[in-house]
């Protein structure tokens, strides 16, 4: 005790110079782990990046560029693409008054209504272009430019109907629009067109579910989308044989050239028979076989189909501007 009394010094230093080396040695274990997990890191990046760069996208001046050029050639397609909608887009939605939408609307009922007479086409009773709505009350002021475009696409589809050879029209469906119950319309960032729905069911032949379908996806002013299709065969059960009829053929006469009175042999023709001829020198042709494949026809081919169909009337919104 003497000793570190007298050199008070040298023990304070030797001392302070232990903990210093036990403050390095942690402090250096502590950077070699730091160390350690820093080159892990770097050794996981490295190897990702490497990855990256074997990638046939991997960012590059020559792939840049094929982006660009890429982006530019979708560009002008989309551009295009907009531009051949433009004969679909309406050019004018102003509102009319109630008044002159409900004018409209029954004239154009009407000449419906007189085109599915010429084409003897049944109507239901309460018809009323989908708009049966209105035919006590008045649209909305602010509907009535929508509704104008709705009432027109209608029209068109109606005349196509009627013009197809259906038998009957049993049902036009017209779902209320948003602007009629109060509610403007509100459309997304990347909308394109609205839809507006309608639903169609009618009977008759299959010819003309064949002509209206053809004629609606040729229209003027109006863009039809077909959503679904329902067809049904008005006979449930497939054609029985006794439904044909078909024809008993004539009794055979009896022959001229049998001299044994109707027994016995028949002598061959010599072709010298007399042939009846009818005042003028008209000859007077042989009754042909009666025909069973127009009876066939008839069992077969003269059902009508139950149609009902889910469609579109789309009405294309402005067009966009690419950034």
């Amino acid at each position: 005790m003497s000793w570190i009394k007298d050199n008070k010094f040298l023990v304070a230093l030797g001392g302070a110079t232990l903990v210093g080396a036990v403050l390095l040695f942690l402090v250096g274990s502590k950077g070699a782990d730091r160390y350690v997990a820093a080159k892990e890191q770097f050794d996981t990046a490295a190897s990702e990046a490497s990855n990256f760069e074997q990638l046939a996208l991997y960012p590059r001046q020559e792939n840049r560029d094929g982006k660009s050029k890429a982006l530019d050639e979708y560009s002008k397609a989309t551009e295009s693409l907009q531009a051949a909608f433009e004969p679909f887009r309406p050019k004018d939605l102003a509102n009319v008054s109630p008044q002159d939408f409900t004018n409209r609307l029954k004239a154009v009922n009407d000449e419906i209504h007189a085109a599915f007479a010429d084409s003897a086409t049944k109507l239901p009773d309460e018809f009323f272009c989908g708009f049966e709505k209105y035919k006590t009350s008045l649209a909305r002021g602010e509907t009535t430019g929508i509704l104008n475009h709705q009432l027109l696409g209608i029209k068109s589809l109606m005349l196509a109907l009627a013009g197809s050879g259906a038998s009957e029209l049993r049902n036009l469906h017209r779902p209320l629009l948003s602007e009629e119950e109060g509610r403007p319309f509100q459309a997304k960032p990347t909308d394109v067109a609205r839809p507006l729905s309608l639903e169609i069911t009618f009977r008759g032949p299959e010819k003309s579910l064949r002509g209206f379908l053809s004629s609606i996806v040729k229209p003027e002013n109006h863009c039809v989308v077909v959503r679904s299709l329902r067809i049904s065969n008005t006979k449930k059960d497939p054609p029985r044989a006794a439904d044909a009829k078909f024809d008993k053929p004539a009794a055979a006469a009896p022959a001229v050239n049998d001299i044994f009175g109707g027994g016995g042999f028949v002598l061959p023709s010599d072709g010298t028979e007399k042939v009846e001829e009818k005042p003028g020198g008209a000859v007077a042709p042989a009754a042909p076989p009666p025909d069973s494949s127009r009876i066939l026809a008839q069992v077969l081919g003269n059902e009508e189909v139950n149609v009902f169909l889910r469609l579109d009337l789309m009405q294309f919104l402005p067009a966009k501007k690419l950034p």
